[in-house]
């Protein structure tokens, strides 16, 4: 199961906002350490909203089998209410201003985010601090936010779509540290009491386990004095992350869930280089252009499903994959598995590539109009990609990609998918799915 944040998406894939100069596309970013707790601040001159996020690392690497999802549980606890804000005060002064604290964790990192007008960053950076470093943690909100988590367990596989996303997770991830659900199962919510997310909560309060992002029109100085006020006493610990197992498939699978539906859902999932690979960039066009390829077959040519698909993820350990609902799977599994083919086979002339680009460059200021925005893809980069430098190079990077670098990642990671497919077992052809 993907997790989705409510307080912005970890997941976007976008940096920035304002015009940079292109000898120092870093001018208005400012990186220092309080205590051991690196800070990232970029200041967004005349944004009118203020976003942070203060992110917890390690992800499911932290987690194990037995406590699967008590990251996920903390931290969404530890939002309900403060020493100094009980939760009905809480709320009543993030709704006086506009306000709002969320929280959550995927694969590889956790956050408690922030965002707020400018004007009312300082009460609502009061606020934020206090769930952080004093939260109440009382059994009530452990056992509201508990079931609030259970009841979304048990509905994950009621739509054939959230089906395949739990089957997919189940196969691909097997003997592999994201087996470990950053929102746990239903046993293992189920078992975790209240002092287990204490004592969770106390040992996340390390500096070296953290990292703060904040975004907006604000002064660097003040910034600085204020995080230094709020987290320089937390103690430092010594939390060194491992690295993350990369994700490699020796052979092709088929994996399928029977269920009366009169659509079968498919997905193709295969191997894809992590934010910090030098083969990225040429996959990400890779993927993009595959992604227009099927939409063109699949669905306007052939009208064989209404929204085929390619994408590529943002994990650690990364994949990208293909995905189609259609009453004939094997014919449209057949046509995509065919697109591919083509991408490995044969390079792209320079007018099918044309455009790329240009497609990336539009998309990319589209999705980076908001704060929430920049802070997650500034932690992303540094918490998984490198450091949050590389994130000031991805346009120059994409713009670098030939059509050759398409093609060679093409036949690097298009191959061995792992199909998993919700539907009528019967009608799916193995020799197809399994030609790849």
């Amino acid at each position: 199961m993907k997790f989705i944040f409510s307080a912005f998406l970890l997941l976007s894939f976008v940096f920035t906002g304002y015009a940079q100069t292109a000898d120092s596309p870093d001018k208005f970013i400012t990186e220092f350490d309080v205590n051991g707790l690196k800070v990232i601040f970029k200041r967004r001159p005349s944004s009118p909203t203020v976003s942070a996020g203060l992110f917890t690392r390690g992800g499911v690497k932290n987690q194990t089998a037995q406590n699967a999802g008590i990251e996920t549980l903390t931290l969404s606890t530890a939002t309900e209410a403060s020493a100094k804000y009980p939760r009905e005060a809480l709320r009543k002064e993030l709704a006086r201003t506009g306000s709002a604290i969320g929280a959550g964790a995927n694969y590889d990192f956790g956050v408690i985010s922030l965002s707020s007008t400018r004007q009312n960053f300082d009460k609502t950076w009061d606020i934020f601090t206090d769930v952080v470093t004093d939260p109440k943690l009382t059994q009530e909100d452990f056992q509201l936010v508990r079931e609030r988590v259970l009841t979304g367990l048990r509905n994950q596989s009621i739509s054939p779509d959230s089906a395949l996303g739990v089957l997919e997770d189940k196969v691909i991830y097997a003997n592999h540290p994201y087996a470990t659900e950053p929102n746990g199962t239903i046993e293992t919510i189920g078992k975790l009491k209240l002092e287990d997310i204490r004592a969770y909560h106390k040992n996340l309060l390390q500096t070296s386990r953290l990292l703060l992002v904040i975004v907006g029109d604000l002064d660097p100085q003040t910034i600085q004095k204020q995080v230094t006020a709020s987290f320089g006493k937390l103690p430092q610990g010594n939390y060194k992350e491992q690295p993350t197992p990369q994700i490699n498939f020796a052979e092709p699978t088929l994996d399928v869930t029977a269920r009366t539906i009169p659509t079968n859902y498919v997905k193709g999932v295969f191997a894809a280089p992590s934010l910090n690979d030098p083969d990225y960039h040429a996959m990400r066009v890779a993927i993009t252009i595959l992604q227009s390829r099927v939409y063109q077959e699949v669905r306007t040519r052939r009208n064989l499903s209404y929204a085929p698909n390619a994408e590529m993820n943002d994990n650690a350990a990364n994949t990208a994959n293909i995905y189609v609902t259609a009453v004939d799977a094997n014919q449209a599994v057949s046509v995509m598995l065919r697109e591919i083919e083509s991408m490995k086979n044969s390079e792209m002339d320079d007018e099918g590539f044309t455009g790329v680009p240009g497609y990336f460059l539009t998309t990319y200021y589209i999705n980076q109009e908001t704060n929430a925005a920049q802070v997650a893809e500034l932690a992303r980069y540094e918490l998984i990609g490198g450091g949050w430098r590389n994130s000031l190079t991805f346009l120059d990077k994409i713009r670098g990609v030939s059509a050759k670098d398409v093609q060679r990642a093409a036949q690097k990671y298009m191959k061995n998918l792992r199909f998993v497919v919700v539907g009528d077992q019967a009608a799916v052809n193995r020799r197809i799915f399994l030609q790849n």
